[in-house]
């Protein structure tokens, strides 16, 4: 059986290694590429595939939004996120909202290509560093973040008030409304215990989680 495979990731020269890399194995088939959400979830829908590879850092809208998308209207399509982010949080929030897979960008073409095919009969898939983190991330003594608390549209108005961005400049990048997004940021607030958006900056640099869009 051939492998048909989405690749939605705005970074050209990343999909043309990946088209490198898989050129090589005959079961597996590029059948379209995208550069971002709204262009990949259109090719999704007219182009079947087994796989998706997708990009959780997007141009146009959250990876992980996209995610539950493509899994809400293509159940049958199965979604391997391949990340330059090894952090923990973005593993674990990909598979919670359905991905099987989540491999690192410098993991080897061996590695992606055994994921690949894992995917495609529904099986899930974790690169050796991102399975390491998973079990730490489980351990009784593993120490537990104040983020580790929020939902996953907190989460992503919590990264973006650490990039600096306004309530306004949130609501025009997530579609929501401005109100919509003072809720979330009060939300994040009680949530963490944090009180301006200064400490959120300094918390994001400092937990490195700047990856968001």
């Amino acid at each position: 059986m051939t492998i048909r495979v989405v690749i939605i990731d705005d970074h050209p020269l990343l999909r043309e290694g990946l088209r490198s890399t898989l050129q090589d194995h005959p079961d597996i088939t590029i059948v379209g590429e995208a550069a971002t959400g709204q262009e990949g979830m259109k090719l999704v829908r007219e182009c079947p595939c087994e796989v998706v590879i997708l990009d959780i850092s997007l141009p146009d809208i959250s990876g992980i939004d996209l995610l539950k998308q493509l899994i809400a209207e293509r159940p049958q399509t199965r979604v391997l996120v391949l990340s330059t982010y090894p952090e923990k949080q973005y593993a674990a929030r990909s598979l919670r909202a359905g991905a099987l897979a989540y491999v690192t960008k410098d993991s080897t073409s061996t590695e992606l290509v055994a994921a690949i095919r894992a995917v495609a009969e529904g099986r899930r898939y974790l690169s050796s560093e991102i399975a390491s983190l998973l079990v730490d991330a489980i351990a009784p003594d593993e120490k537990h973040f104040p983020h580790d608390e929020l939902s996953d549209r907190e989460f992503e108005v919590f990264c973006l008030l650490g990039r600096g961005m306004t309530v306004q400049q949130i609501a025009e990048a997530l579609t929501l409304s401005p109100p919509t997004v003072y809720t979330y940021r009060a939300r994040i607030f009680f949530k963490t215990g944090m009180t301006s958006t200064p400490e959120i900056i300094r918390y994001v640099i400092e937990h490195n989680l700047l990856a968001v869009r």
